[in-house]
């Protein structure tokens, strides 16, 4: 997959949020929530219409770009909270994390604010550098589809549901767009003209009519598939207190953190258990039986999305801000960080054995045209 250079003008503007987050922390209205929210909204009405008057032909070539651009501002906002809530930095996003966003002072709010601020920054750069240079971003931006989507399926009902329901804040209605405009970006990727394979005919041919023994890879993949499947399903059945032993044994040694009331991991694990599970069967079916155009592109969406809920799971799950009793335990560690990077990284692996040699998962060529015979 080729990776655009990043676009060093967005990268330069979202950095401006370092010292207007600095001044803002000692602005006196900010420390009311009505104003939090308002004053949100103006800085980011004012940096959308920066980045409409400065990249014009570029927004008129892709929309997206002003999406991307926003989004990487915000991008830095959220690691700012993040690096903060850890002791890194002060001064900077207090006023927010207080009277707008509460939530986002728990172990699973700085770790999706860690992500969102590191892995889409860097995918925010390099779509509009895409954009710039006229090239192709569709696989970049369905990895951002599925990890952002993933974001929001956990972090919004946890929000709603768990402990801190009644500390919801005006500013909790801002992230409306942030749900609506995703969905609109992600059928625009989804509508991009697919990057043509460079395998012939020939290639697919001789490619889907191998066995499954002649493919190890994908053997070995179905194979952790399989695996992967059967924790998800257990999982699932540990935070429904499904009145097994084996449940209850993981759940008190491994992973106390699937019992914290902040409801975060339960809303995971159910996100994991009603869709992941499926995609699992799904590409298991995939890679038996040649011709499965889809598996490609869905592959990369739930590839970005495990990625994220991984990545904020396992960091929660060992954080400082996770009280002492739901945190995993040192002897533990071990063992639990294993499994999980594990189930992180197989959807990776199966997306890059689908970009890597696509001629499996293409529409095998038409068959040679009938022969009539000439009627006279």
């Amino acid at each position: 997959m080729d990776i655009p250079p990043l676009a060093g003008k967005i990268a330069v503007l979202s950095l401006g949020a370092l010292p207007l987050s600095f001044a803002l922390n000692y602005v006196s209205l900010l420390s009311y929530p009505l104003g939090v929210v308002l004053m949100s909204s103006l800085i980011l009405g004012l940096f959308s219409l920066a980045i409409y008057s400065l990249s014009r032909s570029d927004i008129y070539y892709d929309p997206l770009y002003a999406v991307f651009a926003v989004f990487a501002f915000t991008s830095v906002v959220d690691l700012l909270i993040a690096l903060q809530e850890d002791g890194y930095m002060a001064g900077f996003m207090a006023f927010y994390t207080k009277e707008g966003e509460p939530y986002l002072r728990t172990a699973h709010g700085v770790f999706i604010c860690y992500w969102d601020g590191i892995v889409h920054y860097l995918l925010y750069l390099a779509m509009t550098g895409a954009i710039r240079k006229r090239k192709s971003y569709r696989n970049l931006g369905l990895y951002w589809l599925g990890s952002f989507i993933m974001s929001i399926l956990v972090f919004l009902p946890g929000n709603i549901l768990g402990k801190y329901s009644s500390e919801i804040r005006p500013t909790f209605f801002l992230t409306v767009p942030f749900v609506l405009v995703p969905c609109w970006a992600g059928l625009r990727v989804f509508s991009q003209t697919q990057v043509p394979t460079c395998c012939t005919p020939n290639t697919v041919e001789e490619a889907q009519r191998k066995g499954l023994l002649r493919r190890p890879v994908d053997l070995a993949l179905i194979i952790y598939l399989i695996f992967a499947a059967f924790f998800t399903l257990f999982r699932g059945l540990v935070v429904l207190d499904c009145p097994m032993d084996a449940c209850f044994v993981y759940i008190y040694q491994y992973e106390p953190y699937l019992r914290d009331p902040v409801s975060y991991p339960k809303v995971q694990m159910l996100v994991n258990m009603f869709y992941v599970l499926p995609f699992y069967g799904l590409a298991i079916y995939a890679l038996i039986f040649p011709g499965c155009s889809w598996l490609p592109d869905w592959a990369l969406v739930f590839a970005g999305a495990i990625g994220q809920a991984q990545f904020s799971h396992m960091g929660a799950s060992m954080h400082l801000r996770t009280p002492f009793t739901y945190r995993v335990p040192e002897d533990a560690w071990t063992s639990f960080f294993l499994c999980n990077l594990l189930y992180a990284l197989g959807p990776h692996l199966l997306a890059f054995r689908c970009l890597w040699r696509p001629a499996f998962f293409l529409r095998p060529p038409p068959g040679p045209p009938a022969n009539h015979e000439k009627q006279h």
